[in-house]
């Protein structure tokens, strides 16, 4: 806006036109700000769905597989595009880039004595994550056993997901079972924290009692770097957080195969990181403070454990997360025809029927995942949210059952449809605006129900 006040009047009688020169300055001042607050809304175009994608899933990324340059320039390049949508840091940080370690952690030795009596290594496993343990008191040790006629499997899990220094004697009737999971261990694990209180060691014993112990193991650690990219528009609400997210790794490239072996992931997942970029910069345009808080996380990891929704399900409390959507290879129409969307989890929470609400009278249609036996609710990062009894879901347009490209070098962007894709972000954005204006809250996923 330009102001062109009357060049013939060179000078002005300040104390004469006081008042109507502050009305005017009132006036502009005000129209300034209404301006400046008013911004012009943004568009999600296909134009710009295709660019962000074909960038992720470009060769020059490498299949963006975690370790490797290709995820690091992956990163940077989200980075880049929250900047461009003027996203703030989450609390504590100083950039979008939300780095964490995981250790590494590989058997280097082990012995044990049990009642004055060595054991033989064979015939002993350790899980542990931690650089290692010596144990020397009976007394700070639970002492369990698996007897002849007990479920071996069934034992052997309930004790991983306990707490506690826990020493297990195992009948030598399970000893070839025994043996093949000593061969899982021994291959090492990865973990998103140190954890020197908590350790378990089994060994093949017909021993019904145990009054001394000397058991010692030391394990190989290393630490390696991984990073989120994070974001989040605050709103009204600070601890009231509607979360979009996606995970940005793939699967990299695989050596020995014949012909093309660089995986580019652009259905899993270029397509839903797009997504959780373009809603961003949608949702920051609107030059209006949100009611709820809104949060952008593209996860790394997801292919490899799923330390990156780990870890950031520990910065943030789970109880304010209102609800989560978790876009997952939405490149492709899905099984009931254009402009529909499946739900994981459709029944864990009233997220999916609020959705349904949300777009009802639009040509868009959202439905539960026509998949159940596949698990997919849990195949993604929003299970680990949901576990936390966060309404964490996935949603998801792929045929999955007969997609020839998943996990294939052919998902490509050539394979993509970007009409479709661009379509379900604009559903997915119309879908979000009752949870994150507060008009509408889905119910809390029951963590108990889940395994």
């Amino acid at each position: 806006m330009k102001i062109i006040l009357n060049s013939h009047h060179k000078q002005i009688d300040y104390y004469t036109m006081k008042k109507p020169i502050l009305s005017l300055i009132t006036f502009f001042i005000a129209s300034s700000l209404s301006i400046t607050s008013c911004q012009t809304p943004y568009e999600i175009t296909q134009d710009e769905v295709t660019r962000v994608v074909t960038t992720l899933a470009s060769d020059d990324m490498g299949g963006r597989m975690i370790f490797t340059p290709g995820i690091e320039k992956a990163s940077q390049f989200i980075q880049e595009e929250f900047k461009k949508a003027g996203l703030e840091y989450l609390e504590g940080m100083t950039s979008y880039d939300q780095q964490f370690d995981i250790y590494s952690i590989a058997p280097e030795s082990m012995s044990a004595s049990l009642n004055g009596k060595a054991v033989d290594a064979a015939d002993m496993m350790a899980m542990s994550n931690s650089e290692g343990f010596d144990w020397t008191n009976v007394a700070d040790l639970n002492v369990r056993t698996i007897g002849a006629d007990d479920n071996f499997q069934t034992a052997y899990n309930e004790i991983r997901r306990g707490t506690g220094k826990n020493l297990v004697l195992v009948n030598s009737a399970h000893k070839d079972l025994f043996e093949r999971y000593k061969g899982f261990s021994s291959r090492g694990s990865r973990v998103v924290a140190l954890d020197p209180d908590n350790a378990t060691v089994m060994v093949i014993s017909n021993l019904t009692a145990v009054t001394s112990v000397d058991i010692e193991v030391q394990n190989a650690v290393t630490a390696q770097s991984l990073s989120n990219v994070t974001g989040k528009i605050s709103g009204n609400r600070a601890n009231e957080i509607v979360l979009f997210g996606a995970h940005y790794d793939h699967i990299g490239v695989r050596e020995g195969m014949e012909g093309d072996n660089l995986f580019n992931g652009a259905n899993d997942d270029a397509s839903g990181t797009t997504a959780v970029i373009e809603l961003a910069k949608y949702f920051a345009a609107s030059g209006k403070k949100p009611e709820r808080t809104i949060v952008f996380v593209a996860f790394t990891a997801e292919e490899s454990g799923g330390y990156g929704s780990r870890h950031f399900s520990e910065q943030l409390n789970p109880d304010e997360i209102v609800a989560m959507f978790n876009i997952e290879m939405i490149g492709k129409g899905a099984k009931e025809g254009p402009n529909t969307a499946w739900i994981t989890g459709f029944e864990k929470s009233s997220f999916g029927k609020l959705l349904q609400d949300a777009v009802e009278g639009t040509e868009y249609t959202f439905y539960p995942d026509p998949y159940p036996t596949q698990n997919l609710f849990y195949r993604s990062d929003n299970a680990t949210l949901a576990r936390l009894g966060v309404p964490a879901h996935s949603i998801s347009t792929t045929q999955i059952d007969i997609d020839e490209d998943y996990h294939k070098a052919t998902d490509e962007v050539s394979t993509l449809d970007m009409a479709h894709m661009t379509n379900t972000i604009k559903a997915i954005a119309k879908a979000a605006e009752g949870m994150i204006s507060g008009a509408q809250t889905p119910t809390r996923v029951d963590p108990s129900g889940l395994r």
